[in-house]
C-alpha cells in the first residue's frame, strides 16, 4: 500500500474544504449480503466520507444490543469474513469511498492474520480497527505483525490512562477514533461531556485526524461534534434503520433518507 491511501486523500480534500468527515458504521451482511450491499451503496449516495463496516462476530463485547443483534442477523443469514470481502470487491467496482473494517481479533485470526490483511487490502479495504488487539500485544508477537497493507486505526477512550495517550495518538494511522463515552456502542439522547477538551488533548500528540464516535444520533449532535473534531461517526442510529426496514425493499432508500441530514449536519459548521 502506498503511503497515502483513500483515507488520507479524503481527509486532505476535506481539510481544504474546511469540513469534517462523516463516517458511517453498519454491520456487513445485515440483514443479508445482498441487502447489505444496497445499504452501503445508499450510505455512499447520501454523502458518507468513510464507510466503517463491521465484520460480524458471535461475541461482540464492545457493542451494545443494537449492534450485537445486527451481527447476529448477519451470521444467521450466512455472512462470513470471506463473503464480506467479496461484497467489498463488488462495491469497489463503482466507488472509491474509503472503507475501514471494524472487527475483533477472533475473525481475523481464524481467517489467518496475515492473509486477512492482504486479502482485505486486495478487496479494496483501506483501514482496519481491531478492537481487542492492544498495540503493545501486536508489537511483542511476531505472529500478529501488522504490516503495511492497511491503515491501523487506534482507539482512545475516556478511560485511557493519560500517560498512554501520547504513544497511542502518535502511532495512529489513517485517523484516531476517540470513543466519547464509557461503555458499549449505542445511540444516546445527549453527548458526553468534555469532547472538545479531550479531542484537543489528543491532537497535541496526533499526526492524523481525530474522529469522534459512540452515541451520536442526530444532525445537531453531529454538528456539535464537528466543531471540534475532524470527523463524526454514527453507527447504532443507522443500524436501527437497517433493523427496522431490513425486510423491506425500501431499506436502502430509508437509510439514505436518514443519513443525508446527518451528513448535512456534519458539514454545516
Amino acid at each position: 500500500m502506498s503511503q497515502e491511501n483513500r483515507i488520507d486523500r479524503r481527509f486532505a480534500e476535506l481539510k481544504e474544504e474546511g469540513k469534517a468527515a462523516f463516517v458511517a458504521y453498519v454491520c456487513a451482511g445485515d440483514p443479508t449480503m445482498e441487502r447489505s450491499l444496497e445499504v452501503i451503496r445508499a450510505l455512499d449516495k447520501a454523502g458518507t466520507d468513510i464507510l466503517e463496516l463491521g465484520i460480524p462476530f458471535s461475541d461482540p463485547m464492545a457493542d451494545g444490543i443494537v449492534n450485537q443483534m445486527a451481527a447476529h442477523r448477519a451470521l444467521e443469514a450466512g455472512a462470513t469474513t470471506a463473503k464480506v470481502l467479496d461484497m467489498i470487491r463488488e462495491f469497489r467496482k463503482t466507488s472509491e469511498t474509503p472503507i475501514v473494517v471494524y472487527t475483533y481479533m477472533n475473525p481475523a485470526y481464524a481467517y489467518g492474520f496475515s492473509k486477512f490483511h492482504k486479502d482485505a487490502a486486495e478487496a479494496g479495504v483501506d483501514g482496519v480497527l481491531l478492537l481487542d488487539l492492544p498495540p503493545e500485544e501486536a508489537g511483542c508477537n511476531s505472529e500478529l505483525e501488522l504490516g503495511n497493507e492497511l491503515k491501523h486505526i487506534r482507539l482512545i477512550a475516556p478511560t485511557t490512562p493519560e500517560e498512554r495517550i501520547p504513544a497511542l495518538a502518535s502511532s495512529g494511522e489513517g485517523f484516531i477514533y476517540y470513543v466519547s463515552r464509557e461503555g458499549v456502542t449505542g445511540a444516546q439522547q445527549s453527548l458526553a461531556e468534555g469532547i472538545a477538551e479531550n479531542v484537543a488533548a489528543i491532537k497535541e500528540h496526533a499526526s492524523v485526524p481525530v474522529v469522534v464516535g459512540f452515541g451520536i444520533s442526530s444532525p445537531d449532535q453531529a454538528a456539535e461534534v464537528a466543531r471540534s473534531a475532524d470527523g463524526v461517526v454514527v453507527g447504532s442510529a443507522i443500524v436501527r434503520q437497517v433493523e427496522q426496514y431490513g425486510a423491506s425493499d425500501e431499506v436502502a432508500e430509508r437509510v439514505e433518507a436518514f443519513v443525508k441530514p446527518l451528513v448535512d449536519g456534519t458539514k454545516s459548521v
